[in-house]
């Protein structure tokens, strides 16, 4: 089930809000964390189907881990609790491994057995859960907050599942860490400001998702499905420009809406998009997008490889590792890998000294470097195959002859897209536009 759903949004929610006041009314709130495990499950149940029981599973398994991590931690014996985390992470990353992988390596391993002459493998297409990549980010960072001690083991079964389950961050996230919430599930008010506030959050959310992405998506879509012969440099820039506020607005937008849920039902979730389009180095763009995503990787990931504590060559290979991962955790494809391989070199460059000289360009140059480089990463993350990111690429430039095609840029440009394209750019750069006019009126 999506949020932009008739069901969700004129049966599901509404049903539910009534449901949940009435029973905190009721019984101050004993009951509300039961009702909303119910409706989480029956979300997930819509679109997830069978992996319902998957997910239920590996809540189960996390839930009982997790406190025989804390029994081994607190008898002294950390070198059981820490075995006892290898497997829970392992098992973890197994379960994402074989959903989300299994055809990825398959279809490579084939592409070599044909290079070698060598009978390709036959298996089953393996159907993907949906959320499961924010689902296993949940449960890692739970366990291992749990053997770290920055979080108390959950005894409560309704509550850990809760976490792991709850409804408003399970598609797109943000990736909430265990401990910030801890206390919110056992105790939240819900204030009239409160609910008032997460309306108008998710109202923001829906504007972003259906009037601005949603709009723009439709000549991404068009020009990135064009044959490579009928890409010319006003055609391939268009796509691009549209397609990055598509990915901007829907990725904020189903944040904003999670977020504004969240509140809704009295938990305060961590935000997840800061204007990243305004950053003036590659580096202050992953300050501000997916920012639950970045610490993510920078607290279980980047940190305990070494994080700046190294050698600077250790520290650049940990780098590219750690957004080499980023980029296969957003797709099983080397089109995702090259997009994460492609930020990751340009944070190595910019610490080996180019962010130092752009930030001596005048302001708008450093905008439009990140943009670039962002909106060339766009590309590898958008196309279907890398041959027709090359293609694209190579188009923006001008560096291939296109045929006329059916359709000029403009036929691309109606009424809705240009209305949507003026209102995207300057929502996505307010802080910008608002510094720009405060020096003007100096």
């Amino acid at each position: 089930m999506l949020f932009t759903e008739p069901t969700f949004l004129f049966l599901f929610l509404p049903v539910l809000l009534a449901l949940y006041f009435i029973t905190f009314s009721r019984s101050h709130g004993s009951y509300g964390n039961w009702l909303l495990l119910v409706a989480s499950v029956l979300f997930y149940a819509k679109g997830g189907r069978g992996f319902t029981w998957l997910m239920l599973g590996s809540i189960a398994f996390n839930y009982w881990m997790a406190i025989a991590i804390a029994g081994r931690q607190a008898s002294a014996r950390p070198r059981h609790a820490a075995v006892l985390l290898g497997f829970t992470v392992a098992v973890n990353l197994l379960v994402l491994g074989v959903f989300k992988y299994a055809n990825f390596f398959a279809d490579n391993l084939n592409g070599l057995l044909v290079v070698l002459h060598t009978r390709p493998l036959v298996m089953p297409r393996v159907l993907l859960p949906i959320g499961i990549s924010f689902f296993t980010f949940h449960a890692i960072s739970y366990v291992v907050d749990v053997y770290r001690g920055d979080a108390t083991a959950q005894k409560s079964p309704v509550h850990a599942a809760l976490y792991l389950l709850l409804f408003p961050q399970l598609i797109a996230g943000p990736i909430i860490r265990y401990r910030d919430i801890a206390d919110q599930l056992a105790r939240r008010l819900v204030t009239a400001d409160d609910f008032a506030y997460g309306v108008r959050r998710f109202v923001i959310g829906l504007a972003k998702k259906v009037l601005i992405a949603n709009v723009v998506a439709g000549p991404a879509d068009q020009i990135f499905g064009l044959p490579s012969t009928e890409l010319d440099p006003a055609r391939a820039w268009l796509g691009v420009v549209c397609y990055t506020l598509q990915i901007y607005f829907d990725f904020s937008g189903y944040s904003d809406m999670a977020i504004g849920l969240g509140r809704m039902f009295g938990f305060r979730f961590p935000e997840n998009f800061r204007w990243p389009y305004i950053a003036d180095t590659v580096q202050g763009f992953w300050r501000r997008w997916h920012m639950s995503l970045s610490t993510w990787f920078r607290d279980y990931l980047y940190v305990p490889l070494g994080g700046n504590r190294l050698s600077p060559t250790r520290l650049y290979v940990n780098l590219v590792t750690v957004f080499f991962l980023c980029g296969l955790w957003h797709g099983a494809s080397w089109n995702f890998v090259i997009w994460g391989l492609f930020h990751g070199l340009f944070l190595v460059v910019e610490r080996l000294g180019l962010a130092d000289l752009v930030t001596r360009l005048w302001k708008p140059l450093r905008h439009a470097y990140v943009l670039v480089v962002v909106m060339v990463g766009w590309v590898f993350f958008r196309s279907d195959t890398l041959p027709g990111a090359i293609a694209f690429l190579r188009a923006t430039a001008g560096a291939r002859a296109a045929t006329a095609g059916i359709y000029t840029p403009g036929w691309y440009l109606t009424p809705d897209v240009w209305m949507m394209k003026a209102t995207g750019a300057p929502v996505s750069a307010e802080p910008l536009l608002r510094a720009t006019e405060a020096a003007l009126a100096r």
